[in-house]
């Protein structure tokens, strides 16, 4: 007995010790801790529920409940435990309503932070984050709320503090090592922030652009570190080029100079910036604010081309700027984001001067070298502005015209313009009408190419290019350079090239902005189908394949036009692309017109071309010729011509192939069964080859 009291006071001791451990850690000021210890008081409470249930149900007897006697009661310390226990569940379930309602003030105080955020009001922000948390404490987005706006106000410091806290709440929140990544490249901390973006990576792979950029900062911002330690060194031993970029830039801090006072000491300083510690130097010595800030040069930007000595000035810090940037992506980095500059750079290179325009053309081609400087001009600069300037250059007729086209093609390449140029589109698509529109004849040939295969990439995007398609004005733009460039193709064959395709892009989908546009680009397409030019005719014939399956009309057109001949030539002369062309136009015609069915027939009266297309290793080749030869079926007597031919082999093998390849499949099997219906003898030769089970097992495939 004495043995059973002591194991019943262990067992109490136990359960008092558990307890305890329970209510420590639901008070405890660390999230996981308080959460862990709700789940296993939660779990507990279960237990005894459990526990009480099945004693209920040995002590009930007709439904009548009949009290144990006191000899059968739990012993003192369960009594104990689980009255305790059931304290506890009310406890538990009065902290789940304040939860609640904490939760109802936390999201609250989340979005007023968030507004004083948006409005550049940090301090408040973080007043009404930490009042959330006050409600909350393992709110993880007011951890990662309040770190930002820490960031933005230089307290790196308790930002870290933060992520470390959002990370306590949830381990994978890629937004708190972002801003932790942040905050320790804000301390030079670079190993710490790699690591930072790298656990970025490992958690969700899809960032993996957004990771890249950022550790792409880490690399530039520790390379300008070590770039400024040397400098000064150098700086501090005395070097004559390094004291003469520091005591020049003091000369041209002094204010309310003559402009030509500006103009001689820039110019001996860009003299001076030929290797990286000037240049670096060059930024230390806040250089950038110096020249930047300056209220006479900054006139001087303003009234250019009105005054000689003012325009000296401008192009004097134009060079300073390319000699400071070359090689050199932090400079870069400074110079685009100094304020004002994403509206001056723009604006110089559409300047009435010439040569402001190339100096301001030749800093931002220096900038564009690198991916960074690219993004630095597209993530900083007004774009629209931008590009009216650049497309400006068009009527330069030397190498300038082409320069600027240059640098609009690398900009156009990047994504970030592209979902610029897709969300802007509507108010830049003017600029690309007046390209179309130009005067051909004064526009530089060669970059005005370069422009318009920058439309054709950005409407290869199916967004764009529906909207695009859409514009009449666009539509009608590129129809009026197609006949300018038909007037004088010698002159402007590049242009009709470059333009068909953009063309081809465009009608890639349909609608089309009218039946008529696509008619009247129809008509002249296969008027270019008389070309010599073997890229004009490839590209013609690809833009009236496209256009063909949008009206009947265009098709009985193309077939007064002689368009089958065309596309039988292309078929027996042409290349592979030509081919693909070629013989949809024909499936696209014979599947409309009978008089197109007889025609082919009229041509390929053994239908050699097409049983050479179905040998074919191409798909698309062979899905549009078994698709053409089983409309020729329909012409009576056509099929009979194909007794002696292995042709319900070829086609059966088809239909019966890769299940991966529904169109030939579809196409094929369409033939077979047109080819059999024409022709009963075939039916005959698919029985002995047991076809009709290949064929009902392919429209199974199909149909899956």
């Amino acid at each position: 007995m004495a043995e059973d009291q002591e194991k019943d006071l262990q067992k109490f001791l136990r359960n008092v010790d558990e307890i305890t451990n329970l209510i420590q850690g639901m008070n405890s000021d660390d999230p996981v801790v308080r959460q862990k210890a709700v789940q296993e008081t939660e779990e507990r409470l279960l237990l005894t529920e459990k526990d009480q249930e099945e004693d209920e149900c040995r002590t009930t007897l007709n439904k009548t409940m009949i009290s144990p006697p006191q000899a059968f009661a739990k012993n003192a310390d369960e009594i104990n435990s689980a009255a305790f226990l059931v304290s506890l569940e009310k406890d538990a379930k009065e902290r789940a309503r304040r939860r609640r309602e904490n939760k109802v003030f936390a999201d609250a105080l989340k979005e007023k932070g968030n507004e004083a955020f948006a409005k550049g009001d940090y301090e408040t922000a973080v007043l009404c984050y930490s009042e959330g948390l006050k409600k909350l404490k393992d709110m993880k987005v007011l951890y990662t709320n309040r770190a930002q706006a820490y960031i933005k106000l230089g307290d790196y410091q308790k930002a870290l503090v933060d992520c470390d806290w959002a990370l306590k709440c949830d381990e994978k929140c890629t937004k708190a090592y972002f801003h932790m990544g942040k905050a320790n490249l804000a301390l030079r901390n670079y190993s710490a922030s790699r690591e930072c973006y790298q656990r970025i990576l490992e958690i969700d792979p899809k960032l993996q652009t957004q990771v890249k950029d950022c550790l792409n900062q880490v690399d530039l911002q520790e390379k300008a570190e070590l770039q400024e330690k040397e400098a000064h060194e150098l700086l501090n031993l005395g070097k004559n080029t390094a004291l003469m970029t520091k005591n020049l830039l003091e000369t041209l801090s002094k204010p309310d100079q003559l402009p030509l006072f500006y103009a001689g000491g820039i110019e001996i300083l860009t003299e001076v910036m030929k290797e990286c510690t000037e240049q670096t130097l060059f930024r230390t010595h806040n250089g950038f604010s110096i020249i930047g800030d300056n209220e006479v040069i900054r006139r001087c930007f303003s009234t250019a081309g009105n005054d000689a000595v003012e325009e000296t000035v401008c192009v004097s810090v134009l060079r300073l700027w390319q000699a400071v940037c070359g090689g050199n992506e932090e400079n870069q980095r400074l110079l685009v984001t100094c304020p004002d500059m994403g509206e001056l750079l723009p604006s110089l290179l559409d300047s009435r001067v010439m040569t402001i325009q190339q100096q301001s053309l030749a800093l931002l081609l220096q900038i564009a070298q690198t991916e960074n400087g690219r993004s630095l001009i597209l993530s900083h600069l007004d774009l629209t502005q931008l590009l009216e300037a650049l497309v400006s250059f068009l009527d330069f007729p030397d190498k300038k015209a082409n320069t600027a086209m240059e640098l609009l093609t690398d900009l156009a390449l990047e994504k970030r313009f592209q979902v610029w140029f897709q969300a802007n589109l509507p108010g830049v698509l003017p600029t690309f009408i007046g390209v179309l529109k130009r005067n051909a004849k004064i526009t530089n040939p060669s970059a005005l190419c370069q422009c318009i295969a920058v439309m054709g990439n950005l409407s290869t995007d199916a967004p764009t290019r529906r909207q695009m398609a859409s514009c009449e004005e666009f539509g009608d733009a590129c129809l009026g350079l197609m006949a300018k460039c038909e007037e004088d193709m010698d002159l402007f064959r590049e242009v009709m090239y470059t333009l068909l395709g953009l063309l081809m892009n465009l009608c890639l989908d349909s609608p089309f902005v009218s039946e008529a546009w696509a008619v009247e680009v129809s008509r002249r397409c296969m008027a270019l189908l008389n070309s010599q030019d073997g890229g004009i005719l490839t590209r013609a014939a690809g833009t009236l394949s496209r256009t063909l399956p949008s009206s009947l009309k265009i098709v009985e057109e193309a077939l007064r036009a002689g368009v089958v001949k065309k596309m039988m030539t292309f078929l027996k002369t042409g290349g592979q692309t030509a081919s693909h062309y070629a013989i949809k136009t024909l499936a696209i015609c014979s599947n409309s017109c009978h008089e197109a069915r007889e025609e082919v027939i009229r041509l390929d009266k053994k239908f050699s071309v097409l049983m050479k297309l179905l040998s074919s290793e191409d798909d698309i080749l062979v899905g549009n010729a078994a698709l053409c030869l089983g409309n020729c079926m329909e012409v009576p007597n056509a099929a009979s011509s194909l007794l002696k031919t292995e042709i319900v082999k070829i086609l059966l093998k088809h239909a019966g192939g890769d299940a991966q390849k529904t169109a030939v499949q579809l196409n094929a099997g369409v033939a077979l069964g047109k080819l059999c219906t024409a022709e009963p003898r075939y039916a005959a030769q698919l029985g002995e080859l047991h076809g009709l089970e290949i064929l009902s097992s392919t429209v199974k495939h199909i149909k899956d």
